[in-house]
């Protein structure tokens, strides 16, 4: 089986306490819960190890689903080593691994990562139809020589803080309340393509950025962001849409960087998104576009300088 081949590539060396999930977004209830890990690790003379599925689960278990990521499987494991992981195993999730039960799991992962304990949170499941929960991986657990810890979500405000929230945050633009949730802003990250080089004209050259599919965007609007390339940080105005002044019609990502005139195409671009300023607006006129975008661009510095 694929997963066989994919634990096989941790090379664990001695036990380990793992915790297991998507953690899509790496927010503040999945940063709670793996430093709980850790500390379970260390408490036991053993190496904290996060399991992350490389696709949502309901990638394969539903057809229909269209997944939006928060982070890309690069970055999700950039961060949890952040918080100090020992180390990360990136599994696919297909129907192989949707089959699998429950025990057959918890076996692969008691060999391949010589998994002494585990620790989730009080809904999870695993294995076919959800049925190993945490009632029977403590059973199994028993058998096979693993701890199970169910430990309470991080919640904000008497909500869990949940990726599915922070997805919705973000299409309604709320990029601010994404941050809160997220524990840093959010950011996307793509490479610098050709536009229609309208902005030059006008005087704003933006960056058209493309990112990879299937990831989150904010909602339309613009943004005051941050964009970092080749190591420097810039702050730049930002927007996000069809740009209806123009009878645009494919959805588009514009940075305007200030103080930036280099040539960036064919560049990867970092942009951090801070405060959403405005709707997408039809403006009558390309002057009155103009004054809108210099109050903009004031905008983003007047509040990236504070």
């Amino acid at each position: 089986m694929r997963i066989e081949r994919e634990l096989g590539q941790a090379h664990i060396d001695r036990n380990s306490v793992l915790t297991i999930g998507v953690f899509d977004g790496v927010h503040l209830g999945h940063q709670s819960l793996i430093t709980k890990v850790i500390a379970e690790a260390r408490a036991q003379n053993a190496s904290a190890g996060v399991l992350t599925f490389r696709n949502h689960p309901d990638s394969v278990l539903n057809p229909n689903f269209q997944p939006q990521y928060i982070t890309s499987i690069e970055e999700r494991i950039r961060l949890i080593e952040k918080l100090g992981a020992d180390f990360v195993v990136p599994v696919s999730f297909d129907e192989e691994v949707a089959r699998l039960r429950a025990r057959k799991f918890a076996e692969l992962l008691r060999g391949k990562l010589r998994m002494h304990g585990l620790v989730v949170g009080p809904d999870f499941a695993m294995g076919y139809k959800r049925e190993g929960n945490v009632d029977t991986l403590t059973k199994i657990g028993a058998e096979l020589g693993f701890s199970v810890s169910a430990v309470d979500l991080l919640s904000e405000g008497g909500t869990a803080v949940r990726s599915t929230n922070i997805r919705r945050a973000l299409v309604d633009g709320r990029v601010a309340d994404a941050a809160k949730k997220l524990g840093r802003n959010f950011a996307i990250i793509g490479s610098v393509v050709p536009g229609e080089q309208r902005g030059r004209i006008l005087g704003f050259p933006t960056a058209n950025i493309e990112v990879r599919p299937h990831m989150a965007i904010p909602g339309n609007g613009i943004y005051a962001t941050r964009a970092f390339v080749n190591g420097e940080r810039y702050m730049a105005a930002t927007s996000i849409g069809t740009r209806p002044t123009f009878d645009g019609k494919g959805r588009t990502i514009e940075a305007y960087l200030l103080g930036f005139d280099s040539n960036l195409y064919n560049m990867e671009l970092r942009l951090e998104f801070v405060q959403r300023l405005r709707d997408e607006l039809k403006f009558d006129s390309v002057d009155a576009l103009l004054e809108q975008m210099e109050l903009d661009v004031e905008q983003t510095r007047t509040l990236l300088q504070a």
